[in-house]
């Protein structure tokens, strides 16, 4: 790779690593040590592809991509589904308030999404992109975006059911 096409690479991938981490945090229920392993790689796939970004149109969309289908191939190993406990560890009172707590009660609802309807959440509503996207993305048809859609959404309502409202009256 030239010099201002590595200078360039730097320049996106320090521009684009918050929102893709975010991202990442999201896709994997706040597992922030997986989250930092998926955007490693999904900025190293960045940059073999990077000499040929002329044919890449929108690398951000691209990188988006990249990093949700480093997601669903990693949830399809055996090894992920390996988890030490399945209990939110214990926080301090200070942490177990306000938006902490919320983002903890979110977290644990996406956890237990399954991978696919959990990516379908996080491309449609966090990341805001329309049904056509995220089929584009996730390799399936509009009609699939929009049933898993209604049904990531059902199952996110059942799980936080009367916790939204209790959180709301404190």
């Amino acid at each position: 790779m030239r010099r201002s096409q590595e200078s360039a690479f730097r320049e996106f991938a320090a521009a684009r690593m918050g929102h893709l981490f975010r991202s990442a945090c999201l896709l994997t229920s706040g597992d922030t040590y997986l989250a930092e392993d998926l955007v490693q790689e999904t900025l190293g796939r960045m940059y073999v592809v990077w000499g040929r970004s002329s044919k890449l149109g929108n690398p951000a969309a691209y990188a988006q991509t990249v990093l949700v289908r480093v997601f669903l191939a990693h949830q399809r190993r055996r090894s992920s589904g390996e988890r030490p406990s399945d209990e939110i560890p214990e926080v301090s009172e200070t942490a177990a308030q306000g938006d902490a707590s919320l983002r903890l009660m979110l977290l644990d609802a996406l956890r237990k999404l399954p991978a696919k309807d959990r990516a379908v959440v996080v491309l449609r509503y966090w990341e805001d992109r329309s049904v056509t996207e995220t089929a584009d993305v996730l390799n399936v048809s509009s009609a699939a975006v929009r049933t898993r859609s209604t049904r990531a959404l059902a199952r996110l309502r059942a799980q936080l059911g009367d916790s939204i409202g209790e959180f709301a009256a404190h």
